[in-house]
């Protein structure tokens, strides 16, 4: 979720669910230890709870960032362990590290040491020619004698060579099945399943095998699914009824950051995923991205594109009648 899950898209995603953990897109190490801090790691109170996603194999390194990170206040550290693209493995990090479980127990054993945030892992089943019962329970087995207090499996293997990062979301096959295995060998073990979860109802289904879920690109292209999530997996009423008084909750926020001289496209972009099966969806989308984009662009911009939807329910297909 680089580029994607930043500040803005976690604020406006915190207004659908308040119960929801949200996740930093995956920062490296050298950012958070040498970048500006409020520009890499900062986010609004608000957001919370919050947890950072840190990119890095040195254990030095991570225990340095994980400490920052507390400091800021975050609320958990978790390792990346999953992202199969060629800047993660050139730097020896992301999926990579599934062919070095002792390297990422080390990692971990070392941000245990340092702070006192839970220290989790995301992963997947395997990479390229891996047995995934052998070295998803390897590397399972490994960080977890270090100290880990969770596991986020993305099910399916990655393939570092000769696939893109977007083929290696879809290319090869999940296998739900090896990550409920994991839950049913490692009882105690808190295990969150990852990967192809597109509704609410899906994820509610594998909360009968897993403890937690995560659920990413199908969040950020239809952000209402976050408006089930209170009242679904919580029993807890949503925070705003429906889309329109999420866009009209979050126009604080945007009055604030352009303040501060954030341009409105920074936030709306996080924002063009709303209202799909309605009449206007389209026009929505296409106002936002020619007109937020111009200079000065403020909140009436957002507030012309919601007038263009149809304040009709959702339709069950999830087609543009615009």
């Amino acid at each position: 979720m680089m580029d994607w899950t930043d500040r803005h898209c976690r604020s406006f995603h915190r207004v659908l669910s308040r119960r929801a953990r949200l996740y930093t897109e995956m920062v490296t190490t050298g950012a958070v230890i040498h970048g500006v801090r409020e520009r890499i790691i900062g986010f609004d109170p608000a957001e919370h709870p919050v947890a950072v996603q840190l990119g890095g194999s040195d254990p030095k390194d991570l225990a340095e960032a994980a400490r920052i990170c507390e400091a800021e206040g975050y609320v958990e550290v978790n390792l990346n362990c999953g992202c199969p693209s060629d800047r993660v493995q050139d730097g020896r990090f992301g999926a990579c590290l599934m062919q070095e479980p002792e390297t990422v127990a080390d990692c971990v054993a070392a941000m245990k040491a340092a702070v006192k945030l839970p220290v989790t892992v995301k992963c997947r089943i395997g990479v390229d020619d891996q047995d995934p019962e052998e070295a998803l329970d390897r590397l399972a087995d490994a960080v977890i004698a270090a100290g880990c207090d969770a596991l986020i499996v993305h099910a399916r293997k990655a393939w570092l060579k000769g696939l893109s990062p977007k083929e290696n979301r879809e290319i090869p096959p999940l296998d739900y099945d090896r990550v409920h295995r994991l839950k049913r060998r490692l009882p105690a073990v808190e295990i969150a399943i990852n990967g192809g979860l597109a509704t609410i109802e899906e994820c509610r289904r594998e909360l009968d095998f897993v403890d937690g879920v995560m659920v990413g690109r199908a969040a950020y292209h239809d952000p209402e699914i976050l408006l089930a999530v209170d009242p679904v997996l919580y029993g807890e009423d949503a925070p705003v009824p429906d889309a329109f008084a999420a866009v009209e909750a979050f126009l604080p926020y945007v009055e604030r950051r352009l303040a501060e001289g954030v341009p409105l496209h920074a936030m709306t972009r996080h924002m063009l995923g709303l209202f799909p099966g309605r009449p206007g969806a389209r026009r929505w989308r296409r106002h936002l991205s020619s007109e937020g984009v111009k200079r000065g662009a403020g909140v009436e911009v957002l507030r012309e594109a919601l007038a263009l939807v149809s304040r009709e329910p959702r339709a069950e297909a999830l087609a543009d009648h615009a």
